[in-house]
């Protein structure tokens, strides 16, 4: 089934898959009593991916129950000699246990990244396959990364329904005896280069070579092929480079101008055998900070974020279907954000594919513990490593966010063993990538960070002017002020320059129900809500204190009703309204710069046939006139 346009995992395509997603049979083992496929009682059909406790799934069950059970029969494509038949889980919460044919092939612990099992072996002769997963998720267990997944039986505060078992797409995948198992990008744009990693999977073979080819449009930009060694490949590709400062910006990745580099990747063997070709791509793009600002592609970038939690009314942290991921991703551009901050999920690989083609930052955040254990640090550093080493390659990503507002360790302030904790994995996850910044503790409490990230939800915005404005602003902060009651920095860790942003701030609830609905303060009309985003906006955007903010928040989640939007992604008040008072009104000089940066990138894309951008909103040069 050739569904390239909707393929699971982007950053490595090949041109065939199947999805099983669709109806299986389906049994909900409350005590988690079954422990083998021959017990399960088959009572019901799901709907996969979507989770048994939202109304997509066709289940709809939302009570308490510690283990489901799936199963559904496939027909296995034919498999010429050496060929591999590989079984995909996108993602499934939170222990999942996977037989092919009665025989079990796969354990996996970690409700939000993906793995996968060689099921050739495990095929029967003839005849239909069948799959079973069992899924077991205590929803009372808190030492567990679990994210907004409320523990009580009914959803409450800023907590929401559970998520239960397969919630992204499971797949197939017809591999070669030995194949390309993953790529990892590292642009580096002081030296004009990117870096390549490639790793091969399946049998090990000597002699093979891996050709990457860089295009940009029809303008091929490097074109190499390299020995593999042990089944690997580490390379420096040296982009070509005219020397000319206006191709550089044109072929930089930013919000304003998202140009990504095509990568086709082919493994050859020894007479010219063709072996394994999958395609890829990257970008040109480089974070960092300096000072007390925040860096795109060197040049100073405030950063317009907006908290998205990824909710769907019907099917949950499941999008109802690709389109709705790419009109999330438009939304957020058109209400004249820059980026999001994905708070508390990993989301779905096709949303970074629409961020990366569309141009929209992403701030990734670890879903989190909510007890400090030994078992509870170990699930979280397992399983953030393997979300980093999914999303490592994507442009859009710019900062790494594993702790929020000190959840999974609330007694930081008194505690070295939990401030030791926040530094190891802040550490780590420099080691693992230090082209970006990494906040360890966002909202409070730093004890780790690049990035001073403020939670402050006082809905004044004098008062807000007044904490954030005056001269000694940065003294004041963190010898005086207590933003959410807390601390910013933990004495031990003072402030040592670093940029500070304001990351959660406003959650003005609107809805027409004031009874179970919740927000931090409420609008009582669609114009007073208006106005008082404005008037907040208009505040927050001029208080030169801060390199970026983050409003709370894109959609309404459920009984929490501070969204911009519904959940239906409806405008609460007129989307030129939200606009404006998110971006703020342009000068004639930005607007002359902006118009004629625009039309020297869009003579560079019509030569190259780059699709244009999605707004208008363009990084602007360095103005002579200053």
């Amino acid at each position: 089934m050739n569904q390239s346009h909707l393929y699971p995992r982007p950053q490595l395509e090949r041109a065939t898959w199947t999805s099983l997603n669709g109806p299986w049979d389906f049994a909900l083992d409350a005590a988690a009593a079954w422990v083998a496929p021959s017990e399960v009682q088959w009572d019901m059909t799901i709907n996969v991916p979507f989770s048994p406790e939202t109304s997509a799934s066709g289940i709809g069950d939302t009570s308490f129950y510690r283990a489901c059970w799936y199963r559904r029969s496939f027909d296995a494509p034919a498999l010429s000699a050496g060929q591999r038949l590989i079984l995909h889980f996108g993602a499934v919460d939170t222990h999942a246990t996977v037989w092919v044919n009665d025989q079990l092939v796969v354990h996996h612990e970690g409700g939000y990244t993906p793995f996968s099992a060689d099921i050739t072996c495990n095929l029967n002769a003839e005849g239909p396959q069948t799959v079973i997963v069992r899924a077991e998720d205590d929803p009372h267990n808190l030492a567990k990364p679990r994210g907004k997944q409320d523990w009580l039986l009914e959803p409450h505060s800023i907590w929401y329904p559970r998520t239960t078992g397969i919630w992204q797409t499971v797949w197939l995948e017809v591999l070669p005896a030995v194949s390309i198992d993953q790529v990892r990008w590292t642009p580096n744009l002081p030296n004009w280069e990117i870096g390549f990693e490639a790793h091969l999977g399946g049998e090990q073979r000597e002699g093979l070579r891996l050709r990457v080819k860089l295009t940009v449009g029809t303008l091929v930009i490097a074109d190499d092929t390299y020995t593999v060694i042990a089944g690997e490949v580490h390379r420096r590709i040296a982009l070509s480079d005219p020397g000319i400062d206006d191709y550089r910006n044109e072929l930089l990745w930013s919000p304003a101008q998202p140009t990504i580099i095509h990568a086709h990747l082919q493994l050859w063997a020894g007479r010219g055998q063709l072996i394994d070709e999958a395609n890829s791509y990257t970008a040109l793009r480089e974070v960092r900070i300096q000072g007390d600002r925040f860096l795109l592609n060197g040049r100073p970038y405030y950063l317009r974020l907006v908290l998205d939690q990824g909710y769907w009314q019907e099917s949950g942290i499941t999008p109802p279907d690709d389109a709705a991921l790419r009109r999330d991703v438009e939304l957020v551009k058109t209400m004249g954000f820059n980026g999001v901050r994905k708070h508390q999920k990993i989301e779905d690989p096709r949303f970074l594919y629409w961020a990366d083609m569309l141009g929209l930052l992403v701030w990734e955040e670890m879903p989190s513990a909510y007890r400090f254990t030994k078992r509870s640090v170990e699930r979280l550093v397992r399983e953030w490593m393997e979300v980093i080493d999914r999303d490592y390659s994507h442009p859009c990503i710019i900062t790494w966010v594993p702790f929020n507002e000190s959840w999974g360790v609330p007694e930081l302030p008194n505690s070295p063993q939990q401030r030791q904790y926040i530094q190891a994995l802040y550490s780590l996850t420099k080691t693992i990538d230090p082209t970006r910044p990494v906040i360890g503790n966002d909202g409070w409490e730093h004890v780790a960070t690049d990035i001073i990230g403020i939670h402050d939800y006082d809905d004044n915005p004098e008062q807000i002017n007044q904490r954030y404005y005056s001269p000694d602003v940065i003294g004041r902060l963190f010898s005086r002020e207590r933003p959410g009651g807390r601390l910013l920095t933990l004495e031990d860790h003072p402030h040592a320059g670093q940029p500070l942003m304001l990351t959660e701030f406003g959650g003005i609830a609107f809805s027409a129900d004031t009874e179970t609905t919740w927000g931090y303060t409420r609008s009582e009309s669609a114009e007073v809500f208006s106005q008082q985003y404005s008037d907040l906006l208009n505040v927050v955007r001029s208080l030169k204190v801060f390199a970026g903010f983050c409003y709370t928040q894109l959609t309404d989640t459920y009984q929490e009703t501070n969204g911009l939007l519904y959940i239906d992604r409806t405008p609460k008040f007129p989307m030129e309204e939200i606009t404006l008072a998110t971006r703020g009104p342009r000068t004639p000089r930005q607007l002359q710069i902006e118009h004629e940066w625009q039309m020297r990138m869009l003579k560079f894309q019509q030569e190259q046939q780059i699709t244009p951008p999605y707004d208008d909103e363009l990084i602007q040069p360095t103005d002579p006139a200053g």
